[in-house]
């Protein structure tokens, strides 16, 4: 199940992120400059969107692939990085003391919901054009 996708959850620690991560740092731009709604509205109908247990946002798992092409990490590597780097939590949208995925759902994901698509494409273009 769905619900609304990709929101920060506020705490009182997400202000840590202005005092932490430079404003020109890569992953800061990445967020402010690429609209990844597109990506969304096609990951959507690999959903149901409204009964089941909650989903992990589809675009959160998109952007920890985006992490592990970018920061050449495996899937392992990069959820114990998202533990602890404040740069990858605030990419990922997810507050300071919000827990991480588990690495095999990097895996399932790519397996059952990118498969027949065209998403990772589209990533390029978005970023490039």
């Amino acid at each position: 199940m769905i619900k609304n996708q990709f929101e920060v959850l506020r705490s009182q620690y997400t202000t840590l992120y202005d005092l932490i991560i430079p404003k020109d740092h890569m992953l800061r731009r990445i967020n402010e400059e690429i609209d990844f709604s597109m990506i969304e509205d096609e990951l959507i109908d690999k959903y149901c969107l409204d009964n089941g247990r909650n989903a992990i946002p589809p675009m959160r798992l998109i952007r920890y692939l985006i992490l592990k092409e970018t920061y050449t990490l495996s899937d392992v590597d990069v959820v114990e990085r998202s533990m602890y780097d404040m740069s990858f939590k605030f990419f990922l949208g997810l507050a300071p003391e919000d827990p991480v995925i588990n690495p095999s759902t990097l895996t399932k994901f790519r397996k059952l919901r990118l498969k027949d698509t065209d998403i990772l494409t589209k990533l390029v273009n978005l970023s490039v054009g």
